[in-house]
């Protein structure tokens, strides 16, 4: 009791014109070699054709596209889900969902969040000295320990799950739009959930709620300093630090600051682009300043673009999901079509990853957990399998050769939430399952079964259009592959120390500074 405090009295400290106080940045015990810094951006629904490096004609992303240039591009990157809270809890723990619990996202009212039993990439690095800072979106729980305060950072600014689950006083751009907070009783959330209008959206910090709803014209720029403080402040402490930044862009609403004067969604969603980019470049400016030379910067995205937000989402560049469009439906975030798990990604860290290099090699964001660790001397987490692999070599531009084999999970839109009936082989990919998200014609693609899978050559096939023809030599050749490679995952998962969310809910827990005026407001010094 007296610890937990204890530690509830240090986290909750408020921010204040001495950075950080409450963080301890002193150095104990024997010198060791540096360690690196680590620097984790997570991009919210951004399309892997959003990057101007990528594919995407406009080149709003001008930072990132820097980055690029004078880092390491990857082509062949996949969020963990293709949706939000699967994706981050995979990225922190470097296991799928069926390992770690977590396969579909949290709610306002959550209970839990991602099991307490299940180790994050911040608590390992906080046991072996690391100053931790999570900056940004979470949704990994809110209520009691499944705060970020309680998971391994040591630092929290941000929101407790995605900026479109509550209502503010200048809601931004949505579609289809929704209403501002309420200013007295009469008005509830509308009966397909799709606007939040009795309860606002809260800005932490720490395990303090200090404005409610956050302003979110502002929140990029907040984002940024809070970003650039901690940098400046951990690296004259001579220990290393993780910052963990999940970005509000590019999910709705899209906020932009100042304001457009003639707001189209095309033009919104560039000029939204080009704020976050901007983001990013701040963050890079300091690294570069203060800690160029010991810095790994890790940017990519959490899935794909959210389609039935129409111009208000992203691109997929070329990786369109052309079965998945003819059968109905979007084959985007919520989908194991390439457009709703292949990602923007990049690495930078001059000196040791290679300049200007793109890499094929098939990654993954579970991949992040193990390769860190490994990086900063540190062991994984005993008595559970993983999912991620280390790849350091592909990073320092040593080798090109990244899984073999990829799972895409069940993320929503076909299938159980967490199924693993999508397998990624070499250049291969197979479906036991398709289905497609809701579009931006409101359409769904109907769930379809495959007891013989469609089997694409995405090297041939990047559209996804055309399924290798199922009496050929080259699918009978892949066929038993295929089975083997997937009967073997169920089987190690079965085995392992699998891990089991609650999703429970109950109103009482939802994030409130305020339970005594409407929609929960509060403001800055309230």
């Amino acid at each position: 009791m007296g610890w937990l405090f204890l530690k509830v009295l240090l986290v909750g400290m408020v921010f204040s014109g001495l950075l950080y106080p409450f963080v301890d940045f002193s150095i104990s015990g024997e010198t060791r070699a540096p360690r690196p810094n680590i620097v984790i951006i997570l991009a919210d629904d951004m399309g892997w054709g959003d990057l101007g490096a990528n594919w995407a004609e406009t080149k709003d992303t001008t930072n990132l596209d820097k980055m690029a240039s004078e880092g390491m591009r990857f082509v062949d990157f996949h969020a963990a889900a293709s949706t939000c809270s699967p994706s981050r809890a995979s990225l922190l723990t470097g296991r799928l969902g069926l390992r770690n619990g977590v396969t579909h996202n949290f709610a306002v009212t959550s209970v839990g969040g991602l099991p307490l039993n299940e180790t994050t990439l911040a608590e390992v690095l906080q046991q072996a000295g690391y100053v931790t800072a999570m900056i940004g979106k979470w949704h990994l729980g809110h209520h009691g320990s499944y705060h970020p305060s309680f998971r391994g950072f040591d630092y929290y600014f941000g929101i407790p799950y995605s900026n479109d689950m509550g209502c503010t006083d200048n809601p931004g751009y949505n579609y289809p739009p929704c209403p501002a907070c309420p200013q007295s009783d009469g008005r509830w959330r509308n009966p397909d959930r799709d606007c939040y209008t009795d309860v606002a959206l809260p800005l932490y910090e720490n395990l303090n709620i200090v404005e409610q709803p956050v302003n979110l014209s502002g929140l990029a720029q907040k984002y940024a300093e809070r970003a650039v403080e901690f940098i400046e402040q951990a690296s004259t402490s001579g220990r290393p630090f993780l910052l963990y930044v999940g970005l509000a862009h590019m999910h709705v609403p899209l906020s932009v600051t100042p304001p457009l004067a003639n707001p189209q969604s095309q033009r919104l969603y560039r000029a939204s682009l080009q704020e976050m980019d901007s983001l990013v470049g701040q963050i890079k400016d300091k690294v570069d300043h203060v800690a160029k030379e010991n810095t790994l910067l890790w940017f990519a995205g959490d899935n794909g673009p959210w389609a039935q937000k129409c111009e208000l989402a992203g691109s997929m560049g070329p990786f369109s999901g052309l079965w998945q469009t003819h059968q109905g439906g979007s084959p985007a975030k919520q989908t194991t079509w390439e457009g709703g798990h292949r990602v923007p990604a990049l690495a930078y860290w001059p000196g040791r990853v290679p300049v200007n290099v793109t890499s094929t090699a098939l990654l993954s964001l579970l991949d992040i957990f193990p390769t860190v660790i490994a990086l900063a001397g540190a062991s994984l987490p005993p008595n559970r399998k993983f999912d991620g692999v280390d790849v350091s070599e592909v990073l320092f531009g040593k080798s090109q050769t990244g899984h073999r084999v990829l799972f895409h999970p069940n993320s929503g839109a076909a299938g159980e939430y967490g199924a693993l009936q999508t397998v990624r082989l070499d250049r291969y990919k197979a479906f036991y399952i398709t289905g497609g998200a809701k579009a931006c014609d409101g359409g769904v693609g109907p769930e379809q079964h495959h007891v013989s899978p469609l089997i694409f050559n995405l090297e041939d096939d990047a559209a996804e259009s055309s399924p290798l023809q199922k009496g050929s030599p080259e699918y009978q050749e892949l066929l038993p592959k295929v089975t083997r490679v997937l009967a073997d995952v169920l089987q190690d998962i079965a085995d392992d120390n699998s891990s089991q969310a609650d999703y429970t809910q109950d109103p009482s827990v939802t994030p409130c500074c305020n339970p005594y005026q409407i929609t929960c407001r509060c403001q800055p010094g309230e």
